[in-house]
């Protein structure tokens, strides 16, 4: 009855959910810069073309999918705690995606690749199984992952990873990581143990020649990209499985604390992302002229900007920026911004 009254309570936030949505978006923004900013190809056999590849075997593929589940997850809290508190639930979360929508179709404008108005899509998807079998939301999702992972359908891989978050809500996994420790352990064993193998098969075609060479070479990449995309959520799995154990302790609490802001003002975020990566680029000229490790220390400065602007925001209000916005439209009230001192 305990964890049934955690997801209940609306005024109870999960934290460790907040910590994975801000280890995502350290992520993503070092897989979006690579377009945003026009990123120069790697000459080969450099420091920039061995960045590349362990961009694409431990990044990219892997952050977006952790940050897609994550949204199945919210899904189905958000429904429950509005329905056991009275209000419609689908209702609110239909207004919730539309204002999503049209967040997203600003933000396309600058970043053709996000992801917020394919959420908003997929969340209509995923609205009637809602009421589905936990059992049938785990099997299908992991059925239907296995199935796209293996063809590299990396956009319809949206919809399964999101029905596994769904099943992870109905079973109420976030909730009950202190009771099911060793469950949490064994999961992040297999999911290691799955994730090698993966990784050792993937490295065994990193191309030397990225884009410059023949048309043999650039299929080279894009079998490299593809099998990438096929184990991608199994290394997202052991990620996850490895960050909510070190969550288990006070000290790995501490010490990643500014990751539970980040990921509290996940949308802020994500957004001002982009935002801060056109003002560098157009700042200090940056298109088509930036290297790949120039792009990391861009993105580690932006890391230390966001983490900053987070924690000392959260100090004195209660939502982010966006996140208030999203709420006003939610729910057609303003609630509160500033907390009470």
């Amino acid at each position: 009855m305990e964890d049934k009254r955690l997801v209940m309570d609306g005024s109870t936030r999960i934290d460790t959910l907040d910590y994975l949505r801000g280890f995502a978006l350290l992520g993503i923004i070092l897989v979006n810069v690579l377009p945003l900013l026009s990123v120069k190809l790697p000459s080969p056999h450099t420091m920039e073309a061995s960045y590349w590849r362990l961009l694409y075997l431990f990044v990219e593929g892997r952050f977006y999918t952790i940050f897609t589940f994550l949204f199945g997850v919210g899904f189905y809290i958000f429904i429950t705690r509005a329905n056991i508190k009275g209000r419609n639930g689908y209702i609110l979360f239909l207004r919730r995606m539309a204002a999503l929508f049209i967040i997203g179709l600003v933000h396309v404008q600058f970043h053709p690749g996000e992801a917020l108005t394919v959420y908003a899509i997929c969340g209509l998807f995923i609205l009637p199984f809602y009421k589905a079998n936990k059992v049938v939301n785990l099997v299908f999702g992991t059925v239907m992952l296995i199935v796209l992972g293996f063809f590299s359908f990396k956009l319809f891989m949206v919809i399964p990873l999101m029905l596994l978050g769904i099943a992870a809500g109905q079973f109420q996994v976030f909730e009950r990581l202190s009771k099911i420790r060793n469950k949490v352990i064994l999961f992040t064993s297999i999911m290691f143990a799955l994730s090698v193998p993966g990784l050792i098969y993937q490295y065994q075609f990193a191309p030397a020649s990225i884009g410059y060479g023949s048309e043999a070479d650039l299929q080279a990449v894009q079998r490299f990209l593809s099998i990438g995309i096929t184990i991608g959520p199994v290394i997202s799995a052991f990620y996850v499985g490895l960050l909510v154990f070190l969550l288990q302790s006070s000290f790995f609490q501490k010490v990643l604390s500014p990751l539970k802001s980040y990921g509290r003002m996940a949308l802020t975020n994500y957004i001002s992302q982009t935002a801060l990566l056109f003002l560098a680029g157009n700042t200090l000229n940056l298109f088509n002229k930036i290297t790949y490790i120039q792009s990391l220390y861009l993105c580690i400065t932006i890391y230390i900007i966001q983490l900053f602007f987070s924690v000392m925001w959260l100090r004195f209000f209660r939502y982010g920026p966006v996140e208030w916005i999203w709420r006003i439209v939610t729910y057609f009230e303003i609630p509160p911004l500033r907390k009470q001192t």
